[in-house]
Order: C-alpha cells, then structure tokens, then sequence
C-alpha cells in the first residue's frame, strides 16, 4: 500500500526504512485501508513499532491531515456521519489513546482475525534500567550484562502473552527492538551489517526462552520444541541449488549478452586461450574477455563440466585476474579488494580479541596461540598478522586445518603433490613446513593443482575462498563456521537465508550460530589499538 509509506514519510522522513516497514506492517495488522482510516489510530497502536515521542507525533498529525482531506472532500458527509457516533476526542495523546483505543482494537479483530500476538507486542521499554535506556538512546552498544538484562525482561513479558513461542514469534519481536535503536543493537562490524542485522538478538530470545521452559516442560516437549526453534529443515532434493546459488545474484543468465554469438563466444575464448600461454598478457583485455563470455562460463560449470576440462577451456578462471571478474559478476563483490578492506577495518580488532579475550575461555585456544607464537618467532614474514587470525579462527571454531591448509616440502613441484592426501575442496598447498616459513602456495580443486606458484598468502586464501563460488562448491562440515565467518565479515557476502554448507541431515537456513556469537563478542569488545 503505496499511500502508507506516503504517510509515514510525511509525518517522521527520518525514520529508518527497517522501521517504515515495520510501521507499515502495524498498520495493516490494525486494519488500516484507507488514508481516512489513519485518525483512528492511537499512540497505544502504534508503540509496538515506535518510540513514544513518535508515536505522538504521527498520531497528532494524521488527525489534522484526516479533518483537512475531510473538510474539502466532497463525500466527507459519510465520514463525519461514522465519526459522529465516536467518542469525543481532546488533542492530547493520552486521551486520544484512552477515548479510541477500544474502537480501534475491535477495528483489528474484524478486519484482521488472524493478527498474531507477536504482531502487535509492546517492547516493554519503561520496564528497561535507566543505564541501558541511556545507552540505546546515545546510539552506544550496551555492555554484555545491560544485554542480556533486557532479553530477560522481554522474553518474561512475551511468556505472559503466550506459553508456545516460536522462533517467528521471537523474530517479530527482536526485529522490532533492532529496528527502534539499529545503532545500539545490529549485528554489526565496522559499519558492515551481518545478515539481517537482528540474529544474534533472535537467539539470544531463543535461548532465554528455552531456559525459563527447561523446568516446567517434559522432555520430548522440550525436544521438539527446540527442534521446531532451532533449525529449519528443507528437503533433500532442494538443497543443491539453495547452498549453489547462495550468495549469488548472477548465478545463472538465461540469454546470451546482446551483441554477442555462440561464435563471437567461442572468438573470445580461443583469444583467452592464447593469452594464457603468454608471460606478460594484458591484464585489461583478460578482463574484458572474461566479462564478455561471463555467459557461456556460467553455462558449462553450471552444468557439471568437470575442473580437468575447466582448466584447459577457461583456464584465467584459476588464475586471481579471471577469477576476481567472474566472482564479481557472480556475486557483485569484488573479491580481492574487498578482503583487504575489510581486513584493514575488522583484522586488527578481531585478532586483538581471539588473543585477550577468547583464549582465556578455551585450553585448545591456548594450546593453539602458544604454537603460532612459536612459529612466528622462528619465521617472520609478511602477513603473520593475518595468518595468525586464520588459524586461531580455525582453533576458536575448533574445525579441521588440514583441509584448508596441506603443507608440502618447499622445493615440491605440482606435479610432486601426493594429491591422495589432499581434501577435495578448494584447499591451499603450503610449500614449507608452516605458513609463517612458506614463500609459496599453490591452489587444489578437486585434487588437481590449478594454480601451482601462488607468491603471497593473500591472493592465496582469496582464490581458495571464491573457487567455492565459481564453481559451485559447498563448504565441508568441518570448515563451515570458519568459512561463513569469513564469508560475512570479510568477504561482505551476507544472505538472510540459506547455507553454502554441504549436505547434512539439518541444514540451517539462517546465519551459523557460531558465527553469530562471535559476531555478537566482537561488537561488545571495546579495545584501544
């Protein structure tokens, strides 16, 4: 309804969309069909998607638009004769709630039978400490403790209105929170928004909830209760494609680039061919040709075609030029610079808090930092920084590092790679004994060495991570958390729904909530560089 979002922008233009939207569902839920219908709506409507002072102002001046529309309109007789029958009403808020509040609840109970309790829930702010209501307003984060004060608060208010809340439930309410202070309260790091910027709030209702039902609910209730909350199953046959095209908006294209032939197609894939084999190619014609037959690369890997043939028909697609134009058409995120960016912005913060703050909470992390600090002191080189966070992420998630990393002699040739023991997943070759000592990496997918001298760990970890992408890999179980934490925060890549994660019996559709705790640990970690 075009006429809401009008009405909204009017009265509160400052208001964020997440909010509008919000505002918007509210409106719906009460009943809200015309524009006319808007000076039925009290402040007590509307306090479940705004803040008071908002609420007051939109209700003030929906009345006063209503009375003009109606005093000009030539059919306002209808009108004013439905509003005669209403309750007098003062311009204050308070009695304007008090006066309409009944006419408009049973307004929503005919129009809307089916309007869940969780639609129209009150956050229950007056109830919330003094020093978190300061926090939320100054636009700070609240500290860990005031956090988890305020989801107690909340969850025992929503268990007031029902006995069987379900992650829905939990949803509608924690988005709403989000929504009135996103500053405060979004999964967020560095500016960069995680997922639908709400997740971390929705398990951690989730959480609360099961808590307060541990000690009345019977067993197999609980079971299936936490089953229902937790995870979302999809069936078998639909996985695939969901954990193929996730993150992609390019994934498959239906028509051939305007301009372009099967036969100007298979021109710029010879000419691609022969550059291969040059030692200095042009790095803007490579470009160019790789975006230009985008199209028919999609086509073959898409379907099936095997890394062997890829390697030899497309072989810029294994080489960090080809494969940083292809990932960026696929996913719109340009690969290598968006890393170093986002390294520059998060990294330092990230390994600051793996080092200070999770490693006093695992012995395997301790265990884990003690032999990094070891390894570095015996090889410096460029990009320990950023190899001592990969592999203390790997610790943290405790997932497997000898299926991202294989370590060969320094001296290996490709062809010299025992490939049995490589995983068949993107897995980077370490030619030295560690990462810290290797001068060079190369590339496997699918067992087979595509890219045999790679001189720097960077560009490295880049083309490992986005040969999932091109060629529709999933990640292993076993890196999953590691890999989505990755994804999210470094690689700006954050779908709502879905998994990149290979077939399992429960794929979750939602962000891991591994990561989404970590997530959560970092935005309160407040450190001084």
């Amino acid at each position: 309804m075009a006429f809401l979002h009008d009405s909204i922008r009017e009265v509160l233009p400052d208001l964020s969309d997440v909010a509008k939207d919000m505002l918007v569902e509210t409106l719906l839920a009460l009943g809200v069909e015309t524009y006319s219908d808007l000076q039925y709506i009290t402040e007590a409507d509307l306090l479940s998607a705004l803040r008071p002072i908002q609420a007051r102002k939109a209700v003030a001046a929906w009345k006063v638009k209503c009375q003009d529309t109606t005093q000009d309109s030539n059919s306002s007789f209808s009108i004013q004769e439905g509003a005669s029958s209403l309750p007098s009403v003062s311009p204050g808020p308070s009695s304007s709630s008090r006066s309409l509040s009944p006419i408009s609840t049973s307004s929503s109970a005919s129009r809307s039978p089916d309007v869940d309790w969780a639609d129209t829930f009150d956050i229950p702010w007056k109830k919330f400490p003094e020093e978190l209501i300061q926090s939320l307003e100054r636009g700070k984060r609240p500290s860990p403790q005031k956090r988890r004060e305020m989801v107690r608060i909340v969850v025992r208010e929503m268990m007031q209105k029902s006995s069987d809340i379900s992650k829905r439930h939990s949803t509608i309410v924690a988005k709403k929170i989000v929504a009135t202070y996103p500053k405060s309260l979004q999964d967020v790091i560095e500016g960069d928004i995680i997922g639908s910027g709400y997740h971390s709030l929705v398990k951690q209702l989730q959480n609360r909830i099961e808590n307060a039902k541990r000690s009345t609910t019977p067993k197999s209730r609980k079971r299936k209760l936490h089953a229902e909350s937790d995870t979302d199953e999809i069936p078998a046959e639909k996985r695939a494609p969901i954990q193929d095209t996730y993150g992609c908006i390019k994934w498959e294209m239906k028509f051939m680039p305007l301009g372009e032939t099967a036969e100007s197609q298979q021109q710029s894939r010879d000419k691609l061919k022969s550059l291969s084999k040059q030692n200095a190619p042009n790095q803007d014609v490579v470009k160019q040709l790789t975006r230009s037959t985008f199209y028919i690369q999609r086509k073959e890997v898409n379907n099936g075609k095997e890394i062997k043939y890829l390697l030899e028909d497309w072989p810029f697609l294994f080489d960090e030029i080809g494969m940083a134009v292809h990932f960026e058409e696929l996913t719109g995120v340009s690969l290598k610079e968006t890393f170093v960016r986002n390294l520059d912005l998060k990294g330092e913060r990230l390994l600051n808090y793996l080092k200070t703050v999770a490693v006093n909470k695992s012995k395997r992390l301790v265990q884990s930092f003690t032999n990094i600090q070891l390894m570095r002191r015996e090889h410096t080189g460029p990009s320990g920084d950023l190899l001592e966070m990969v592999l203390l992420l790997l610790s943290y998630f405790d997932e497997k590092e000898d299926v991202m990393f294989t370590y060969v002699e320094d001296t290996c040739l490709a062809e010299e790679v025992q490939m049995d023991q490589v995983p068949l997943t993107p897995t980077i070759v370490v030619c030295g004994q560690s990462c810290f000592s290797a001068k060079r990496w190369m590339l496997s997918v699918d067992r087979m060495i595509v890219q045999p001298s790679i001189t720097s760990f960077i560009p490295a970890l880049c083309l490992m991570f986005g040969s999932f992408y091109v060629f529709n890999i999933h990640y292993p179980v076993v890196l999953a958390s590691t890999l989505e934490f990755l994804q999210r925060c470094f690689f700006s890549i954050n779908p709502e729904r879905g998994t990149k994660v290979e077939n399992t019996s429960k794929s979750r559709l939602h962000v891991n909530p591994r990561v989404l705790t970590l997530i959560q640990d970092l935005s309160d970690h407040e450190w001084c560089s």
